[in-house]
């Protein structure tokens, strides 16, 4: 399955998913911290400052608080204009309230990194920069120009030139550091997620093809027998049509029409409602189907038995989950695309490990990559080669960690190398010197051990004609 056939919703596009009630919310715990701190000042150290203005400022926040929460509905996604809006109100009349209370000599001007970072967090590149460079302008500016802090006595509250620059260089930095951090940890986040909806998306689809399949094995039980009886009551039809000849072609006609439904049924699905073969295989026979999709791409798919495995041991039968066929069916899918020629996929089992390594032919691993495999969404720079060979090929890893996190739900473990990196391999693997991933598996953990799963299968149950 192709990694573009996930219509994941890219962290790009979660601007657009802030309710406005959660803007709101914050808006007021910043009026509540606001006002808090003027009171402080007036009746605890009895600054002289503009408090007329510096309430009307903190009432503006406060009406419209109001008047959002009475026209809009509580669960409104604002878009990412509208949240870029409100950011910047909430930057300028913090900007405002600290004009109005000393400028940078307000200790409380480091909280002009707090929009920055929720822009950050929340908004796209673009609209974080805006914020960002408008925090930065707004900072300059306030070093010049601000009404002073005055005490009761008259005195003017002021810190040194020195001090101030200070201040202005760490909010600055503040501002290009915190940023950068929430946009890296939100980006990081939001590629997680879309990751994990892919992967919830390719179970979900191997989910409904084997439920597929037990519903085609079903329809193949229950049509069995009206096939049948059509095919008996054309055959007699015909039998006593022999003197109308166009009437016996017609139930001829039937009769084989009966015969091609009861081969296409047979075709789409085995026999029985509640077939044990749709919950276990053996190990072969999953591995298998897992590559059978990629069969046919101009590479060759070899199986082949690990070295060391009992030879008079039939497989083990595995439960016959879609993680583990999906997972395989990636990583199988990976290897043909890279090969040069060649795939081999090798099973392997013993009393307490079962294990799958597929290889190829390749050029393996990148290596400036190599410590990232199976993180979603890496990219890399493709080589002209590359381009040129596989130019449909975005290359951006969701496939890799589709497969490595469905097989570790199953009880998997996986781990990748390169068989160039090999300084002694093995005569009959000289060839292999492209990718390898061995995936392991404790027996307990896939194998069909309870009662229901080694429960004999029985004796298969044709389309009766």
């Amino acid at each position: 399955m192709a990694e573009t056939d996930f219509p994941v919703i890219k962290g790009r596009d979660r601007g657009n998913w802030i309710r406005l009630r959660t803007m709101i919310l914050l808006r007021w715990g910043a009026v509540c911290g606001q006002f808090t701190a003027l009171m402080v000042a007036g009746e605890v150290y009895h600054l002289q400052l503009a408090y007329g203005l510096c309430f009307f400022v903190v009432g503006i926040s406060v009406i419209g608080n109001l008047v959002a929460q009475v026209i809009f509905p509580e669960n409104k996604r604002l878009s990412e204009a509208e949240n870029l809006l409100m950011v910047m109100f909430d930057l300028v009349q913090l900007a405002v309230l600290l004009y109005l209370t000393g400028g940078l000599h307000n200790p409380f001007s480091i909280l002009i990194v707090g929009p920055v970072t929720v822009s950050a967090a929340a908004l796209s590149a673009r609209s974080s920069m805006f914020v960002g460079s408008s925090a930065i302008v707004i900072c300059t500016l306030l070093t010049q120009f601000y009404l002073p802090l005055q005490t009761e006595a008259g005195a003017i509250l002021r810190m040194a030139d020195v001090f101030v620059f200070g201040n202005w260089l760490a909010i600055v930095i503040a501002v290009i550091f915190m940023g950068i951090y929430s946009r890296w940890i939100a980006t990081e986040m939001h590629a997680m997620s879309d990751a994990l909806q892919a992967t919830q998306m390719a179970l979900a689809r191997e989910q409904k093809l084997t439920d597929l399949g037990g519903v085609v094995a079903a329809a193949a039980h229950e049509l069995g027998t009206p096939l049948a009886t059509i095919k008996l009551a054309s055959a007699e039809l015909a039998e006593e049509l022999d003197d109308r000849p166009e009437l016996k072609e017609d139930a001829l006609l039937i009769r084989g029409q009966a015969d091609r439904c009861r081969d296409i049924l047979r075709s789409m699905g085995r026999a029985g409602k509640d077939d044990p073969h749709l919950r276990h295989a053996p190990l072969t026979a999953v591995v298998e189907e897992a590559a059978e999709p990629h069969m046919n791409r101009g590479k060759r798919i070899r199986f082949e038995t690990a070295t060391g495995t009992p030879e008079a041991e039939a497989p083990p039968a595995i439960l016959r989950r879609p993680e583990v066929i999906h997972g395989l069916r990636n990583l199988v899918q990976n290897a043909v695309d890279f090969a040069r020629a060649d795939v081999w996929i090798e099973t392997g089992w013993n009393d307490r490990m079962i294990s799958v390594r597929i290889m190829d032919d390749g050029r393996g691993y990148p290596p400036n990559i190599f410590g990232r495999i199976g993180d979603p969404f890496v990219r890399r720079r493709r080589a002209h080669l590359d381009r040129s060979a596989r130019p449909e090929y975005e290359g951006m890893g969701l496939g890799l960690f589709i497969a490595k996190t469905l097989l570790e739900r199953t009880g998997a473990e996986l781990s990748f190398a390169n068989g160039h990196d090999r300084t002694d391999p093995p005569s009959d693997q000289a060839e292999r010197q492209g990718a390898i991933v061995a995936v392991t598996w404790p027996r307990r953990v896939i194998a069909a051990q309870d009662a229901a799963d080694r429960a004999a299968l029985g004796e298969n149950r044709p389309i009766a004609v």
